[in-house]
């Protein structure tokens, strides 16, 4: 027996060493992803409620400092410091103070107290207004006098001056439009036939005829519009409502210039709640105000869901087709290698550049040849181009080839996952390529394809460098649809959330007001993209309840 023989063997137990059994890396990992998950929710979290929050009617303060000098607003922020301790003050009133916010030291301030009839009023233009009711009147007669007897009757003839008001909107916006797009494709008529036939022809005469017939008709039904115009609006003139500032001060407020007004330190919790749901109705439904740091968004929802659904219809042909023939059809070799080296490194290239390639070839290339053909009398008569510039079309179809990539690479890997025994079972039972790629292949692999379309709309969706060149536009209150009949016109410019969000946050002259809007816009920004992705996830849920748990 050798020495090594004699010497007692060591037992090595199984539960000597935690390195040895990974569980390091178990926490490692762990820890990563809740670390990942407190990020993420943070951050959603900070912006629902800053956003959510925007519209809850803050209590209006009245401060008095040692000087005498009063200000009435909505404290907005605080700072503590070694030394100081000061507050900031919503004080509105922007053309009497010539500032819309203003901050106070604490040790500058004589007394606060929050009055019962202090008011905020959300004007159509001039931005917000704080004071105190005084009087409303229509023309010379005063019609109640007080705060409460004013404010009574303010409350019952505000509704009807309003709907008069949005009555007068809607015809100058929708019925004048209308009459002026008809003027203007007579008027495109005459200059199509001028270029198609010549002046001396009879289309041409025809064309002319037509031009005339239709200016009287719009100039008839024009000046209806008018009166109708005049009596609403001449309803509504008069009607004053005169407040007190906090130093003083009296202002004369249009009622019809009212959009929304409310008393924070007289409601209760739920009528903070009505005047909460009012704003955000305002805000859903209505049109940009004050340089879109006021009023609603209406028009970007639109253009962003309108676009992002667009997009969505575009890129889920393009990418399933070709990641279809990547694997299904094209042989392996250093080409198809090529190939997918080449989307998987579209995938990383900046979306400024999509947009400069979406300039250069939808609109100046396709676009501009389009115009040539088709419009070529627009192009003649007022100079403008139709497709020749950004629009929703332009748009739509830069981000599809921005999102392709994701597109194709989800839907390679959802064919990838399909078994091959059931290819080879289709096979055997007769079917042809297309048969079993059709009836066997793509519905197994529909979940996966709508994975990477949800990916695809939810970057998409929250483009704005690209959309700065093929489409977007700062302020387009006409929706790029008709009035008569929902038909979209790809064409035209639109409205988006996201360059919202850039334009409110660093190009408003009120940085400070538009801090809350930039939250809110992002809020609104997010929960419609979140919505998308829930219909594309119940879309792929069903999917893939009724094929992926087949068995062949």
């Amino acid at each position: 027996m050798t020495f090594d023989s004699q010497r007692p063997r060591r037992i090595r137990s199984a539960y000597s060493s935690m390195v040895a059994h990974g569980e390091p890396w178990v926490w490692l990992t762990g820890g990563s992803l809740a670390a990942a998950i407190i990020m993420i929710t943070g951050l959603l979290g900070f912006i629902a409620f800053r956003g959510a929050m925007t519209f809850w009617p803050a209590p209006l303060e009245l401060v008095t400092l040692r000087d005498g000098r009063k200000a009435l607003g909505e404290v907005t922020e605080r700072e503590q410091t070694a030394t100081v301790s000061r507050r900031l003050v919503r004080s509105a009133n922007f053309e009497l103070a010539g500032t819309h916010y203003e901050w106070f030291n604490d040790a500058e301030i004589s007394t606060t107290a929050f009055p019962d009839w202090a008011t905020a009023i959300e004007r159509l233009e001039g931005g917000r207004f704080h004071g105190f009711p005084v009087r409303l009147l229509h023309g010379e007669a005063v019609v109640a006098e007080g705060p409460e007897a004013s404010w009574a009757a303010f409350q019952r003839e505000h509704p009807t001056i309003r709907r008069r008001h949005r009555q007068a909107g809607a015809i100058d916006k929708h019925d004048r439009g209308e009459l002026q797009r008809q003027l203007r494709a007579a008027r495109l008529a005459v200059v199509g036939a001028d270029l198609a036939a010549g002046r001396d022809s009879d289309r041409y005469r025809a064309a002319v005829q037509a031009e005339e017939e239709t200016a009287a008709r719009v100039a008839e039904e024009s000046a209806l519009l008018d009166e109708k115009t005049a009596a609403l609006r001449g309803e509504n003139e008069g009607w004053i409502y005169e407040f007190e500032t906090a130093s003083g001060e009296k202002q004369s407020i249009p009622l019809e210039s009212i959009v929304q007004i409310w008393q924070p330190n007289r409601l209760s919790v739920l009528g903070k709640a009505g005047v909460y749901l009012a704003r955000w109705a305002e805000f859903l439904a209505d049109d940009p105000r004050e340089a879109n740091s006021a009023g609603g968004v209406f028009p970007a929802i639109w253009g962003t869901v309108a676009m992002t659904l667009i997009m969505a219809l575009l890129v889920a042909p393009f990418g399933v087709l070709a990641a279809l023939y990547l694997r299904e059809y094209a042989s392996r070799g250093w080409i198809t290698s090529a190939v997918r080296i080449a989307i998987n490194n579209l995938a990383g290239v900046p979306s400024i550049v999509y947009g400069a390639f979406g300039l250069g070839f939808f609109c100046y290339g396709v676009g501009a040849g389009i115009d040539d053909l088709f419009f070529r009398p627009a192009l003649v008569a007022d100079g403008q181009p139709t497709f020749g510039t950004g629009g929703l079309l332009w748009a739509s179809l830069t981000l599809a080839l921005l999102t392709l990539p994701v597109v194709i690479v989800a839907t390679e890997e959802a064919l990838a996952a399909v078994p091959n025994s059931m290819r080879e079972g289709s096979y055997a039972c007769g079917a042809g390529k297309w048969q079993t790629i059709r009836r066997i292949v793509l519905p197994r692999a529909l979940p996966g394809i709508m994975t990477g379309l949800i990916l695809a709309m939810a970057r998409g969706a929250g483009e704005v460098a690209p959309l700065m060149l093929v489409g977007v536009k700062k302020l387009a209150l006409e929706l790029p649809i008709d009035g008569a009949f929902p038909f979209v016109h790809p064409e035209r410019e639109f409205m988006h959330l996201a360059f919202l969000i850039y334009d409110v946050g660093f190009q408003s002259p009120n940085s400070q007001a538009a801090k809350p809007m930039v939250f809110t816009i992002t809020f609104l920004l997010v929960t419609i993209i979140a919505l998308l992705n829930v219909a594309a996830i119940w879309i792929r849920s069903r999917l893939k309840r009724r094929y992926v748990s087949q068995q062949f």
